[in-house]
């Protein structure tokens, strides 16, 4: 024992001390076990459970009350930024302000750091003199080591360390130290947030609620650019696939501009569906098309894949149900000036696959020649629903089916909360299509939405004998016209 704790005065004596600390950890615990003894097991277990938290040790020993707020402030409901004012004392060098300059770049692995703080303070008692501030995780024992007091002894400087009274306001803190240190101990801190454009946009725990307004101002403070923060107060499970919000601080003004992708969107983010988060699935969608192929979106939005796909000269058919997603298209189609490269259509996503779809592809298929360089996509993102409207495109079209290079492909998105997301999909999507998709689609991670819960785009071409309904041969006997018809009948009740 009593060498185990010689080893670790040790440790933190040589290696924690001073701007040298850089040292490799191999090489300490090899000056570790040279002084264990004959206990080097224990050190090697040391080694692999403490690597990564030994210096935080440290540094909470040092000075456990650096950079918190006030603790008169835990369980604080409605905003007091005085409240936060607390004054630290931190390691500090006195110098002549010509030579500031010189000090700071000498010593820029051991000054202060913390963005809102100033390293350099003025001396009251003394024009002519500065004090730098100094990081106490840095130099814990108010005492620099020696490869910093050599540099100082270089520069002519006294390399003694005095102890400077550091006041520390409401602006010092981060976001999460200031909510951390206001919520009840042990609970969880959530300031992450999603941003659209001046709304930022949280998902409160239910042990938050309380706090939830005073949670709003600080994120409000703490982020440029913000006016306004809302919560979420419900699962997104109405018809038009939006959620109800409550304001918590700022502005009541829920219109707002978002760019992703270097395309610029307006949206009333209360009653259309928008998330940030998507931007690089958006894109990555996007790039597959050509100049001159064909999009279909099912479920539109206020545009993200309809509108960049006209920006690449595609032509493009698009739908959602929510008037107000219909409306805000129609508005960013003009504002990005493609709207005659889009048809915009406010339809139940159905209809619009069995009307405006089956035309376009009616027309557009048998004219494709052995050449041809159109191609047609469509895309389904309404992950909790998608996978269920695949059973539209059984037999959606009659005729021959055409060259399976011009078959439409299809990128459905879907939620899965399977061990194997990947292959629950794709069960999903067979048992809509009533065929097998073996060899013959692919499933790409989109996102985590939750523990245990993912979002996928399961691509696939529709197969022929799932698209195609053959016509009856005109030379059928009438009792076989008679059958298929009336199956025919029956599978129209069916797919209806």
């Amino acid at each position: 024992l009593w060498r185990l704790g010689y080893c670790a005065r040790l440790l933190k004596t040589n290696h924690f001390r001073t701007a040298a600390s850089n040292t490799s950890f191999p090489a300490v615990w090899m000056l570790l076990a040279q002084h264990s003894g004959r206990i080097p097991g224990l050190f090697v277990v040391v080694k692999k459970n403490t690597f990564f938290t030994m210096p935080e040790t440290v540094e909470d020993k040092t000075n456990p009350e650096l950079y918190l707020p006030h603790p008169g402030v835990r369980g604080m409901t409605l905003l007091n930024r005085e409240a936060f004012k607390r004054t630290v004392v931190v390691p500090a060098l006195k110098i002549k302000k010509e030579i500031v300059h010189s000090v700071l770049k000498s010593l820029k692995q051991s000054v202060l750091q913390r963005p809102g703080l100033k390293r350099v303070v003025e001396d009251p008692e003394d024009e002519g003199s500065r004090f730098v501030i100094l990081d106490p995780h840095k130099v814990p024992e108010f005492s620099l080591g020696e490869a910093e007091q050599q540099v100082l002894a270089e520069l002519g400087v006294h390399p003694e360390v005095c102890r400077f009274p550091l006041e520390l306001t409401y602006e010092n803190f981060k976001s999460e130290e200031i909510l951390r240190a206001v919520l009840p101990e042990g609970q969880e801190v959530t300031s992450g947030f999603s941003r659209v454009g001046h709304i930022a946009h949280l998902n409160l725990r239910d042990h938050q609620l309380p706090y939830r307004h005073l949670i709003g101002q600080v994120i409000m403070d703490k982020n440029p650019g913000i006016t306004c923060v809302v919560n979420k107060t419900n699962i997104i499970d109405s018809t038009y696939r939006n959620f109800e919000m409550e304001v918590l601080a700022g502005e009541n003004n829920l219109v707002t501009k978002v760019k992703e992708n270097n395309i610029s969107y307006e949206l009333d983010f209360s009653k259309v569906y928008w998330n940030p988060r998507l931007s690089t699935e958006h894109g990555r969608v996007v790039e597959l098309l050509k100049a001159g192929d064909v999009l279909f979106d099912v479920f539109a939005g206020v545009g993200p894949f309809a509108i960049p796909a006209a920006k690449r000269s595609c032509r493009v058919f698009a739908n959602d149900l929510n008037p107000e997603c219909y409306a805000w298209l129609l508005h960013n189609c003009r504002l990005n000036r493609v709207d005659t490269k889009v048809k915009v259509f406010n339809m139940d996503g159905r209809d619009f696959l069995r009307g405006p779809v089956r035309e376009e592809l009616s027309r557009a298929l048998p004219l494709l020649g052995e050449e041809h360089k159109t191609a047609f996509h469509i895309v389904m993102n309404l992950p909790a629903l998608a996978l269920e409207f695949l059973d539209v495109f059984r037999h959606l079209l009659v005729g021959e089916p055409c060259s399976p290079a011009g078959l439409p492909t299809v990128h459905c998105y879907g939620f899965s909360k399977h061990s194997n997301p990947a292959r629950d999909i794709q069960e999903r999507a067979e048992a809509s299509l009533g065929t097998s998709l073996a060899g013959r689609c692919s499933t790409f991670p989109v996102r985590n939405v939750a523990p245990n819960k993912e979002m996928l785009c399961l691509s696939f071409q529709i197969p022929a004998d799932v698209l195609y309904k053959r016509p009856c041969p005109d030379e059928a006997k009438p009792a076989s016209k008679r059958l298929c018809t009336s199956q025919d009948s029956s599978e129209e009740k069916v797919l209806s």
